[in-house]
């Protein structure tokens, strides 16, 4: 039987080698036809410390390696350009220049 596999993104990376990761799934209604959305989130191992939050990561099932982890990150599908401790601090920031 194959691993499953996962997309989703980081929300945090302040444990040593292990993300949390939330997984967004859509569903159809059985009754309404109207169609939902869930997230659940998954703790994943992360050997080298690599991922950052907000990275889209790819996650497989694996063996347990604690109580929690089950899940290892395979490859990172696409990283955060923006870093999450810059913001800007005046509107001339926001808009690049002075305002007149």
């Amino acid at each position: 039987m194959p691993k499953k596999v996962l997309v989703g993104k980081v929300l945090s990376d302040k444990m040593d080698k292990t993300v949390t990761v939330e997984v967004k799934s859509r569903f159809k209604h059985p009754v309404y036809n109207k169609i939902g959305e869930k997230t659940k989130k998954y703790h994943a191992h992360d050997e080298n410390n690599v991922c950052k939050v907000g990275d889209v990561v790819e996650i497989m099932e694996s063996k347990p390696i604690s109580k929690t982890k089950k899940w290892v990150v395979s490859k990172i599908v696409e990283e955060n350009i923006f870093k999450s401790n810059e913001t800007p601090e005046t509107v001339e920031q926001i808009l690049g220049g002075e305002e007149k």
